[in-house]
């Protein structure tokens, strides 16, 4: 089953989880960092990654010290200076929201589950002695069809 919002996993996900091990479906995620995870990972045995690594651009307010982020405006955080998204998922990565909620989906998709510029990185054990990564870069609109 494709799965192309993380919001199924975060609000239901042990219902999804229970629902696709009963029917015994797996879950491809199609959504961006998750996807690449998915794709970084073939080949790869679950046992095997380290590290799960999600990414983040840092959006419009990357290098802002605490007190220079009390008096932001929706149009700044409307003006992400990488990706070009809607408006809700544009201020939830603002805010860094959009990362708590990947971390949620991760947990499902990759920790509980195993049999289901860069969007994520996987570092696998036989990897520790050449500090390599596997890594899936993905186009930077998330307006392409799945």
């Amino acid at each position: 089953m494709a799965l192309a919002n993380k919001e199924t996993l975060v609000v239901a996900g042990q219902l999804v989880m229970k629902l696709a091990a009963e029917h015994e479906a797996q879950l491809l995620p199609v959504d961006s960092e998750h996807s690449a995870v998915f794709q970084a990972l073939q080949g790869s045995c679950v046992e095997e990654v380290e590290r799960l690594v999600l990414t983040g651009s840092g959006g419009p307010f990357r290098g802002k010290h605490r007190r220079e982020l009390t008096d932001v405006t929706v149009e700044q955080a409307l003006n992400h200076p990488t990706w070009k998204m809607g408006p809700k998922i544009t201020v939830d990565s603002a805010t860094l929201m959009n990362k708590a909620l990947e971390v949620i989906e991760a947990r499902w998709l990759f920790i509980c589950h195993p049999k289901s510029s860069t969007s994520s990185s996987t570092r696998n054990r036989w990897f520790t002695h050449s500090s390599s990564f596997a890594m899936v870069r993905c186009w930077r609109s998330c307006r392409r069809r799945i």
